[in-house]
């Protein structure tokens, strides 16, 4: 059975879609997909971002079920898990992120990626996620933080993100801490380093860096497209300030080739082109 249409018969919401990823067909040809849970309408109006937004319907207590029956079947041995903001809810869905990976691990025993929202600030929140013990604590900080306001909203915190970090490592230091910015937004090289190297130092890990594309004439324009030598550059720049793990170029997305980063595979094949 194709991807798609295993996603489409267990009624599973996918980020590859719902924001446009420009590298959803490889992925899906791969057998592989990034689970979108907590329903498909976020609660957040971000500038960049393709995913639905509005009131969203109430918690689907058998999605978490049916994200491990998928990954059975498409054979995954690493799960990326992300989800949609969820601000309505008292814990951002933490519980139900845990419910997931639970039911993933139990049916497959592969390895599992989150990739949550910032839960609000909510610290207790960050703390119940840790505890379901996912390999890959991923959070992305999107854009510097002069262009946090423009890029993320009003709701959210550079300073958190930070925290956020610094908390998970405290926490359960065995966790790997991942992040994943876009470039092109009016970012200067400046402002990375200092941002990058500042990430490096609350507990991130590792990293991956990908050219911002307009979903749609209604989001935030691109203000520079970035030539794939540059994000060689800016890789090489993160591994000096101390990322272990780096994936820069322009395709590359933050879910992009999980399971190679989080084994410490090279990057050398693919950074400059996907």
């Amino acid at each position: 059975m194709q991807t798609a249409d295993l996603l489409r018969q267990l009624r599973l919401n996918t980020v590859c879609e719902e924001a446009l990823c420009p590298n959803r067909m490889e992925c899906f040809a791969e057998r592989t997909a990034t689970f979108m849970i907590l329903g498909d309408i976020c609660t957040r109006r971000c500038g960049f971002c393709a995913v639905k937004k509005g009131k969203p319907r109430p918690l689907d207590p058998d999605e978490p079920r049916r994200v491990a029956e998928a990954a059975r079947r498409l054979g995954l041995a690493h799960v990326v898990i992300t989800a949609v903001t969820r601000d309505d809810l008292p814990d951002g869905g933490a519980e139900h992120f845990c419910r997931t990976v639970a039911a993933v691990r139990e049916l497959t025993g592969a390895t599992v990626e989150v990739l949550p929202s910032d839960f609000g600030g909510n610290p207790a929140a960050v703390a119940r996620l840790v505890d379901a013990c996912p390999e890959v604590y991923n959070h992305n900080t999107e854009t510097v933080p002069r262009l946090y306001r423009q890029v993320r909203g009003r709701k959210a915190d550079y300073r958190w993100t930070l925290e956020m970090f610094r908390q998970i490592r405290r926490l359960n230091p065995r966790i790997k801490t991942k992040t994943g910015m876009m470039l092109g937004l009016g970012e200067t090289i400046e402002e990375l380093i200092e941002w990058l190297a500042e990430l490096a130092a609350a507990g991130c890990q590792m990293l991956t860096l990908g050219q911002y594309l307009q979903p749609s004439p209604a989001h935030l324009r691109v203000a520079r497209y970035v030539p794939p030598e540059e994000f060689e550059y800016l890789g090489e720049l993160a591994r000096r300030v101390g990322f272990q793990q780096v994936a820069s170029g322009p395709f590359v997305r933050s879910s992009y080739h999980a399971r190679q980063m989080i084994a410490g595979s090279s990057f050398a094949d693919h950074t400059a082109v996907k």
